[in-house]
């Protein structure tokens, strides 16, 4: 028998959220086979088992926060569990609604597994039996107003779990009762659910709502945005781009690129290199704040922001002062593809000295960017545009433009040094070759 245990996060990250459960209660499983899914502040990682068993309880569920070290669940031995079912299925001898052969069948199948855990919960009972049960099973208790200290635990270390208490229920006086809705209790293996599924009526107005239950990512990215606004100076300054040279390039270049390279010259390369050299000039954009000093970096850990499903997420390009285009463009391709699966590593993710955004692909035109702190910069990008441009009194032409905008922490960066940063980022992007100069 072996606990299941919620693994080391990395720094900084003590703890997650069971995102969902790939196994229920008397599945067979192997050494290395994913049991669960943890979401965490920044990326979702995966729980596997450590030897081969059956599991044979599963003490926290889908939805509940976990700590570091904690067991979640418990791995039998397959023999163990063969035993104790009469060499059947654990699912077979679940009690079936309306049944009596099945409550007989149960009840059987039950007491071998009571003599086990009768001294565990002799010894819940002396030290508090609601001590002993995981968070879902005291609400559920509650809803349905079940005594904790008669429920039966499978665990065998006598933890009460919310599968025990349901099954009290449908067994006991409380089967009569009405059932809690079921989107207000998740099943093991499902996916945190809304604590309302669907839409239900307002109770003040009568109009259709829909609640949803926010993510641990979110409820991140939520408050690191509001403390960047409530902590930060944040300026934001902007400026247009004449993106004419570019295209050009990457016209008569994408293909050759393409097949010598095998990636597709995009802009990021572009934009990643331009900051750098803009970075090497105003070093202040490069800096953080510690207290009362200031962390002045000589390197140039890039942050590119990717939209991914579970929410917005900045892998970092790691000294890409030091990579060339197509390396560049290789790496953020393969940092947005992990984001959009959801298998970035955690350090991936840390760190960072600037970010670049690009609200461009989604057709934003022109925006304020967040800082996303302790980083004291972050560029925006937007949506090319052809625009009607002045080349002199008498002549005007027709030019595919893009705004671009740095927001930054006015607390160590002056408006004029921020300002002189953004007009280089642009004179580079307008003069491709002198990025070749910058590299």
């Amino acid at each position: 028998m072996s606990e299941i245990k919620v693994p080391d996060l990395g720094e900084s990250i003590s703890e997650g959220t069971i995102y969902k459960w790939l196994v229920k209660e008397g599945d067979t499983v192997g050494q290395g086979d994913v049991l669960a899914e943890l979401e965490t502040d920044k990326v979702n990682l995966e729980i596997s088992a450590e030897e081969d068993g059956v599991i044979s309880s599963i003490l926290r569920q889908a939805g509940e926060n976990v700590a570091v070290g904690e067991a979640i669940g418990i791995i039998g031995s397959a023999a163990g569990a063969g035993a104790a079912s009469g060499g059947k299925p654990a699912a077979d001898n679940a009690p079936q609604s309306g049944s009596a052969p099945a409550a007989a069948a149960s009840t059987a199948a039950a007491e071998p597994a009571a003599a086990v855990t009768a001294p565990a919960a002799a010894e819940g009972a002396a030290a508090g039996t609601a001590a002993l049960a995981s968070p879902g099973a005291r609400k559920l208790a509650r809803e349905r107003g079940i005594d904790l200290g008669e429920v039966s635990a499978r665990d065998p270390i006598g933890r009460i779990g919310q599968a025990d208490v349901d099954g009290h229920g449908a067994a006991g006086p409380q089967a009569a009762a009405p059932a809690a809705p079921a989107a207000a209790r998740p099943e093991p293996h499902e996916a945190r659910a809304p604590p309302a599924a669907g839409k239900a009526p307002h109770a003040e107005d009568g109009k259709a709502t829909e609640r949803k239950r926010m993510s641990r990512r979110r409820l991140t990215i939520a408050s690191r945005l509001v403390e960047a606004q409530q902590t930060a100076a944040m300026l934001t300054t902007f400026n247009e781009v004449d993106m004419t040279a570019i295209l050009d390039i990457r016209k008569r270049r994408k293909d050759a690129f393409k097949e010598k390279h095998e990636v597709g010259l995009g802009f990021m390369s572009f934009f990643t290199k331009a900051v750098i050299g803009a970075l090497k000039a105003y070093p202040m954009l490069n800096a953080e704040i510690d207290g009362e000093d200031l962390l002045l970096k000589k390197y140039y850990d890039i942050g590119i922001a990717v939209a991914a499903k579970e929410g917005l997420v900045v892998p970092v390009v790691r000294d890409a002062d030091r990579l060339s285009f197509p390396e560049i463009e290789r790496r953020i391709g393969e940092l947005a593809s992990k984001a959009r699966a959801n298998t970035l590593s955690l350090p991936e993710l840390q760190g960072g000295t600037f970010t670049i955004t690009n609200g461009g692909v989604f057709g934003s035109l022109l925006s304020t960017p967040i800082l996303n702190t302790p980083q004291v910069g972050i560029l925006g990008m937007h949506k090319i545009q052809l625009r009607p441009i002045a080349l002199d009194e008498e002549r005007t032409v027709n030019r595919p433009m893009m705004y671009i905008a740095l927001s930054y922490d006015h607390r160590i960066v002056d408006g004029s040094e921020a300002v002189s940063f953004l007009v280089r980022v642009k004179e580079l992007l307008e003069d491709p070759e002198s990025l070749l100069l910058e590299g």
